[in-house]
């Protein structure tokens, strides 16, 4: 099943339509492959597409539906990605001096490692842990 169609059907559940500016964000999300300030969603997004006063409400309502998923970078601005379940798992790594975010692919050692970590800290918590999203700090090409 395609993003769009997805989209759709997540919305629909909550009885929201997949709108020309929701489809907008949604596509600029696919477009980047990396999450995105609402500024960048803007610039992303055909023109006229998604007006400025409703980008917030359009992101809300898509965070709901869980098409998308807000991540808290290391600077003032909230950055966008399409959630897990639309773009597949993985990890990032955070710019401590800009704020950059990239997107880090998933791999089998590392899966394992993340693995066997959720169970050392499952035995110390009591949790049931039933999975994962790193975030992992450091400085950008830039920045150094």
């Amino acid at each position: 099943m395609d993003v769009h169609t997805e989209a759709a059907l997540r919305l629909a559940v909550l009885d929201q339509r997949y709108t020309r500016g929701r489809r907008a964000i949604v596509e600029a999300l696919v477009d980047a492959g990396r999450p995105l300030t609402v500024p960048e969603l803007l610039a992303g997004t055909a023109r006229g597409a998604l007006p400025q006063s409703s980008a917030y409400r359009n992101l809300t309502v898509l965070s709901d539906a869980a098409v998308v998923h807000r991540l808290a970078g290391t600077d003032e601005f909230a950055r966008y990605e399409l959630a897990e379940a639309l773009a597949g798992h993985h990890h990032h790594v955070l710019c401590a001096g800009c704020g950059a975010v990239a997107d880090v692919p998933t791999s089998d050692p590392l899966e394992r490692a993340l693995a066997d970590a959720g169970r050392l800290a499952a035995d110390a918590t009591g949790f049931d842990v039933t999975g994962h999203r790193i975030d992992l700090l450091g400085r950008c090409t830039d920045c150094r």
